[in-house]
């Protein structure tokens, strides 16, 4: 396999875990607080990692400042909005309002990286955020303003945007340094942002510190599988091609989640949900031929399509 279809291999991956962590972290949240969960997940993911990384920590001062803000907007910030979330909305929300991402890459990778995608990248994926749109609202369409849906859902989308900046800076850093370096400081920071809110947490008599099977599954998954390595996956693929190109791939998630949502937690799917599902996946239908390269076939061929102005010659 050339380096480009093994990113292409390592963001498939990473984006299939991520698809079924939705489900299955609100399923553990049932039983774990939010930042109890966020801390055991990324503290023991560090710890693991640490041995083998050890020996290329070093950071130059100046990026310092960025790994910190790496590791706020990734996982310091990021994953409390998104299980607070998870826990007001159902589970297959959030892969859908995750597909907004894109939208944001793209303008921020234009601005930050001065990448230039495709006309049909822009249409494609603003048809898409009109879906996530209709997702977020929702609730509010099905059952009216007294809702906590609606709030779960803006809290999710609130936790793509810190995700967005996420990439946007990890592209930058990682043009010096390992995706294994810049994965292990993001968790490192970000367990350390946890510590004053889980102490607050903990100290609530109302928050149940008993684990059982339920919590221990979100752990387990959460430390090997969502973080060690979906993690490592999706920085060294974000290595190896351009960041605005790394937003196709969010759209493999709501498959999975829905797949593992109804078993599990019965979720089912409504009208309302499959019309901006289907204004998300038409945003993909819109702009398939937007990236030099089309994940899957590439994944397999070695075809590269050549454009002309805006079109696939």
């Amino acid at each position: 396999m050339t380096t480009r279809q093994k990113a292409v291999l390592a963001l498939i991956t990473a984006n299939m875990i991520w698809g079924a962590a939705s489900p299955i972290f609100k399923w553990a949240l049932i039983n774990i607080s939010p930042f109890l969960l966020a801390f055991l997940r990324f503290s023991i993911a560090s710890i693991l990692l640490f041995p083998f990384v050890y020996k290329k920590l070093s950071i130059d001062k100046k990026d310092i400042i960025k790994i910190i803000i790496i590791g706020l907007f990734g996982v310091g910030i990021h994953i409390p909005l998104f299980f607070f979330g998870l826990t007001l909305t159902p589970s297959i929300n959030a892969p859908i309002i995750a597909s907004s991402g894109p939208v944001f890459i793209i303008i921020l990778s234009m601005i930050m990286l001065k990448e230039k995608p495709r006309r049909k990248v822009l249409f494609g994926t603003f048809i898409s955020l009109l879906g996530v749109v209709v997702i977020i609202g929702r609730p509010l369409i099905e059952q009216g303003l007294e809702n906590s849906s609606f709030i779960g859902n803006l809290l999710i989308l609130l936790a793509v945007i810190t995700g967005v900046f996420y990439t946007i800076y990890s592209k930058e850093l990682l043009f010096k340094y390992s995706a294994s370096t810049v994965t292990f400081w993001s968790f490192v920071v970000g367990s350390l942002t946890f510590i004053p809110f889980l102490l607050i947490e903990i100290s609530n008599p109302k928050t149940n510190l008993v684990i059982n099977y339920q919590g221990y599954t979100g752990i387990i998954f959460g430390v090997i599988f969502s973080s060690l390595i979906a993690y490592l996956l999706y920085q060294w693929g974000v290595q190896k091609i351009n960041a605005s190109e790394v937003g196709i791939f969010t759209y493999i998630d709501p498959v999975i989640a829905i797949l593992i949502a109804y078993p599990l937690l019965g979720e089912v799917i409504t009208p309302i949900f499959v019309l901006g599902s289907f204004l998300v996946f038409g945003g993909i239908f819109v702009a398939e031929g937007r990236f030099p390269y089309h994940p899957i076939p590439h994944l397999f061929g070695n075809h590269k399509p050549v454009y002309k102005d805006d079109r696939i010659i």
